[in-house]
């Protein structure tokens, strides 16, 4: 594939993910029980970023198997992260935040800033990886310097909207 088609297909998946996201939220499937599900997938994010970490430790340090065999990792996690939140959002009904005064703005700013970072990170990771992939070094580190923090910020914060959230979850 070229250039151009990578960047065609980015564009395709960076409005076709969080566009199937939203309307598969209206979707609700009865009988299963995916409840386990968000604590998986919070941990999933708190590994992805401590890996983010270790990627751009290794880097540093000049270890770019190493860091390429790891953010192939990271990719693959929150593929895995994406897989079900889905799954367990088209199994469940919401739950509602039940924190009040101060932590309900800190909640919703955390939330807020996640859910729109989230939708930002996917052509920020995939224009990356493509840039790497082209062997296209030095461009890959010139977006890695924006993508690394705002992936890592999405990551925290998902663990911290579940770590909130959580004892809000039906039990």
């Amino acid at each position: 594939m070229n250039k151009e088609r990578y960047g065609k297909l980015i564009i395709i998946l960076s409005i076709v993910i969080p566009v199937a996201v939203a309307i598969l939220f209206k979707v609700r499937i009865a009988g299963y029980d995916f409840s386990f599900l968000p604590s998986i997938y919070a941990s999933i994010n708190g590994v992805t970023a401590i890996l983010l970490i270790t990627a751009f430790i290794a880097i540093r340090n000049k270890m770019r198997k190493l860091h390429e065999r790891i953010m192939k990792i990271c990719i693959g996690l929150s593929a895995s992260f994406l897989i079900m939140y889905i799954l367990y959002h088209m199994t469940s009904d919401p739950t509602p935040y039940g924190g009040e005064g101060v932590w309900r703005y800190v909640y919703f700013i955390i939330l807020v800033t996640h859910i729109a970072l989230s939708v930002a990170v996917i052509p920020m990771v995939l224009f990356t990886l493509a840039r790497a992939l082209a062997g296209n070094f030095e461009r890959h580190r010139a977006l890695a310097k924006f993508t690394l923090p705002v992936w890592l910020y999405v990551a925290v914060t998902g663990v911290i909207v579940y770590l909130m959230i959580s004892p809000y979850y039906p039990k």
